[in-house]
């Protein structure tokens, strides 16, 4: 079973990558983020012509994650319980083949200290009493996504220069390891313990050329569903590609 994770910046501009992600790699499952797509406009014709199973939660121009799957999408749910009215839609949920997955698109937080840092902080909170409250550790979970936070040094390239930023900073990554305390692994750890690969490079000053980025896109799983992982691999070369998106897509392998 392979299941994928990519922020694509926009489905619709970089829909053509996907389609050929699809065929050259064939991905169990795919994880989508920043889909920027109302769920009326979503593609999902090409997609499944594909033949894949889409589900979707989007909204106009920003954010939205979708979820495509070769079996059926069961048991779905869309957003965190308590999230309020018109919340941005960041969180879509399903089992395939006996795997629970989440799709998630964690909020940027924009610049340390600032309301939108202290609500990305609580977003994860959030997100940990979700964990708590509707999954199992016990159970196959593969909880993926754009999580915006750099986990440690390793996933960054230039450690001085992040230093305390956002997406780098002590209590974001202390958040995320709450959110890993529910039972969660990093399985590209276990296979790269050497830190140096990042999955997102901005698109200034030939980053991208220069592997100069951080690895904010996780593939994290219970310890059951990390027992089967035989590997997880970023695609950095379609980062290389043209019109591409600041995120490659990370897979992680499994067995039966």
């Amino acid at each position: 079973m392979k299941i994928t994770t990519w922020n694509v910046n926009g489905l619709r501009a970089r829909l053509t990558h996907v389609v050929d992600f699809l065929r050259s790699e064939a991905p169990d499952v795919l994880c989508l983020q920043e889909t920027k797509v109302e769920d009326p406009l979503f593609p999902r014709a090409v997609l499944e012509d594909e033949g894949y199973e889409v589900c979707c939660f989007g909204q106009k121009g920003y954010h939205g994650v979708a979820i495509l799957a070769r079996e059926p999408l069961e048991a779905v749910v869309r957003g965190l319980p308590d999230d309020p009215p018109g919340a941005d839609r960041r969180v879509l949920g399903a089992t395939v083949r006996g795997v629970r997955v989440l799709d998630l698109y964690v909020p940027n937080g924009q610049d340390v200290g600032t309301d939108k840092y202290r609500c990305k902080l609580d977003w994860l909170a959030r997100l940990r009493g979700f964990l708590d409250a509707r999954c199992a550790a016990r159970e196959p979970l593969a909880v993926v996504g754009d999580f915006n936070v750099t986990l440690d040094d390793r996933d960054v390239h230039d450690p001085e220069w992040w230093r305390g930023r956002i997406l780098c900073s002590d209590p974001e990554r202390q958040a995320l390891r709450e959110v890993l305390a529910f039972g969660l692994e990093d399985p590209l750890r276990r296979f790269h313990p050497q830190g140096g690969i990042y999955t997102w490079w901005h698109y200034r000053a030939n980053a991208a050329a220069a592997d100069d980025g951080l690895r904010i896109d996780h593939v994290f799983c219970s310890g059951p569903l990390a027992a089967r992982c035989t590997g997880v691999t970023v695609h950095r070369e379609l980062r290389l590609q043209k019109s591409p998106s600041d995120h490659a897509p990370v897979t992680a392998e499994f067995t039966d």
